[in-house]
């Protein structure tokens, strides 16, 4: 489902950059959304995407008007290439979301070098 999810069907999606319980269930994940970033959960259209210590699990949460879907990923072998920089929620856009559900991370950089042999 979340490889293959209809992107346009999502006003925004939502990753919690950083790690995150993943025993929580959605009244805990719904708290984490509203009192820590002061986001809406309620808002019809958006997932919101957790990420566990381990990188090998993700948990997905979305309103859809008559209650929340809640959804867990656990990958077999590899794992996401999850943003543990800071600790905050971001907005993806719909090829960032499918580099990270593919495996690949959504923040590329290119690494600086100093030149061994200056000229």
């Amino acid at each position: 489902m979340l490889n293959n999810a209809d992107f346009s069907q999502f006003k925004h999606v939502y990753i919690f950059v950083g790690k995150t319980d993943l025993r929580r269930g959605i009244d805990g994940l719904t708290t984490l959304v509203k009192q820590k970033f002061s986001l809406d959960p309620f808002q019809p259209g958006n997932l919101f995407l957790f990420c566990g210590s381990s990188n090998r699990k993700i948990k997905g949460l979305v309103w859809e008007e008559d209650g929340f879907l809640l959804v867990y990923k656990r990958l077999e072998a590899g794992t996401f290439q999850w943003p543990r920089n800071a600790e905050e929620a971001r907005s993806i856009t719909p090829e960032q979301y499918r580099l990270l559900m593919t495996g690949y991370s959504i923040d590329p950089s290119v690494r600086k070098v100093r030149p061994r042999h200056p000229l």
